[in-house]
């Protein structure tokens, strides 16, 4: 895929696209519907689980890996696909990354024999990794920096944490009314549709000719994470003491190691070590990571505790996270009017407070819980503080880059969300098993869900306090003076 993107390269580093550049709105649309379908098939698949199993005679390990091969892939090449666009142009890295998970899409929906549907997955995790941080370096690109950008950054964000909330609805109507193929068939025509937009209307960003890809910082890195991500997603089997979990742990720990000690030697690296000195950018992403370890296991739970105990089916579990959805869109449209008026660090901290009383609340749960009570009212409250704590951060770290670092930091700060979601799913789902152990009464479900939001809610304080004590006061994004973002650029106060 890079020799492609090189051999599309322009001639000039600083050139752009001979045609006029298409108004801000159309760029941040396109951009937003590439980051919905990444998102989205990361939870949709789950309610055709059953589905594909008995269709194509996948194994139960099989079928975690139709989940799994996907996260893998996509957590795995996540930096590469960001240093990719900061290299190759954006816009490219864009549509190169589209139309790989677009046709991929369309080998998974057609599959025939359960290996087949797993390279499908993988080869959509790849895609999505290529084109997930292209989706926000086009928004910070479109628009600049001040009031503008953030409102962009929090539409990006809303469309993103939609794309997982809708997952459920989506997966259980394609299911309920046609077959499981299509929870992978509809990314084709709407994947389509979004490449010939992109095609038309995104401009070409500045493109840094001359440079080579660090291939390997690309090759540690991807198969560091990769492999991390692997002996996570074991946890949920095998245990966090077993061989199969830890072996692949601390090869992914190694070879991360490895990666950081090649790129402080070398001259041209995937990932400037100096960007981990800035303290927006540091900060963030750690800020983001932890975040992502409670925000993530949300829907995985409500799910469950909405169909395994209180007897909903996938459609109707769909539709109760329907408010959930809502609450993250208001929370990241909030975020930007929010900046300005008592400062990033705080909004950032305010968000992730308000997303743990809602853990705690849900933590109360019962096995004869009413909707009200149990799911709405919580998981409202849950998101409404994630959309609040998620668009601040992203632009928090957005504004500690460089424009030609920009992909890169992306890149690094969905990663950083991903591998926090990653981790926190494997250690929440081992706690709650543990809580409901051999019992499969809906009492005992409900003691391990509910022990697993209230460690979520602890581990959400904690990251209040994080971002007190860590996160800048400030950003070039915001600045202190309004929305004028008059304050400087650096945002490191």
């Amino acid at each position: 895929m890079t020799s492609m993107l090189r051999a599309a390269a322009t001639e000039d580093s600083r050139t752009t696209t001979s045609r006029a550049a298409p108004p801000a709105w159309v760029v941040v649309a396109l951009a937003c519907a590439g980051q919905f379908l990444v998102v989205l098939d990361v939870s949709v698949v789950n309610v055709a689980l059953p589905s594909m199993r008995a269709d194509l005679g996948l194994s139960a390990p099989g079928l975690q890996w139709v989940v799994n091969a996907y996260a893998i892939a996509f957590a795995g090449f996540m930096l590469l696909g960001g240093r990719a666009g900061d290299l190759y142009g954006r816009n490219r890295t864009f549509l190169a990354g589209l139309a790989l998970f677009t046709l991929a899409s369309l080998g998974g929906g057609l599959a025939q024999e359960g290996w087949q549907l797993l390279v499908a997955r993988a080869v959509q995790g790849l895609g999505a990794a290529v084109l997930a941080p292209a989706t926000l370096t086009l928004v910070t690109s479109a628009v600049p920096e001040g009031a503008a950008r953030a409102r962009a950054i929090a539409t990006w964000t809303a469309v993103g944490a939609g794309g997982g909330a809708a997952g459920g609805l989506v997966g259980g109507l394609l299911v309920d009314g046609l077959t499981w193929r299509w929870v992978l068939l509809i990314n084709v025509p709407v994947g389509a549709v979004v490449l010939a937009g992109a095609a038309r209307w995104l401009p070409e960003s500045r493109a840094r000719d001359g440079r080579r890809l660090d291939l390997p910082g690309a090759l540690l890195v991807t198969a560091g994470l990769a492999t991390l991500a692997y002996g996570i997603v074991q946890t949920e089997a095998e245990g966090w003491t077993a061989a199969a979990t830890l072996v692949p742990l601390c090869a992914g720990l190694t070879l991360i190691g490895l990666f950081l000690v090649v790129e402080a030697r070398t001259k041209e690296p995937l990932m400037p070590l100096k960007l981990l000195g800035r303290r927006p950018v540091a900060s963030a992403n750690v800020a983001m990571f932890v975040n992502g370890s409670a925000m993530f296991c949300m829907w995985f739970f409500m799910t469950l505790y909405a169909q395994n105990v209180l007897g909903y089916t996938p459609l109707g579990a769909g539709l109760a996270l329907v408010p959930s959805s809502l609450a993250v869109l208001l929370g990241a449209k909030l975020a930007p009017r929010l900046m300005p008026v008592v400062g990033p660090r705080n909004v950032a901290a305010l968000g992730t407070l308000v997303a743990a009383a809602g853990f705690g609340w849900q933590s109360t749960m019962t096995a004869d819980g009413t909707y009200a009570t149990a799911i709405m009212f919580p998981g409202t409250l849950m998101m409404l503080g994630g959309g609040l704590g998620a668009t601040t951060l992203a632009s928090l770290a957005t504004s500690g880059a460089s424009p030609g670092d920009a992909g890169l930091v992306s890149g690094l700060i969905n990663t950083s969300r991903t591998m926090g979601g990653s981790l926190g799913l494997a250690v929440m789902s081992t706690i709650a098993a543990a809580r409901t152990g051999s019992r499969g009464s809906a009492q005992a479900l409900t003691e391990g869900y509910a022990l697993a939001f209230r460690t979520g809610g602890c581990v959400l304080l904690g990251g209040a306090l994080l971002m007190l004590l860590w996160l800048p006061r400030t950003t070039g994004t915001t600045g202190t003076t309004g929305a004028t973002g008059t304050r400087g650029t650096t945002g490191a106060r």
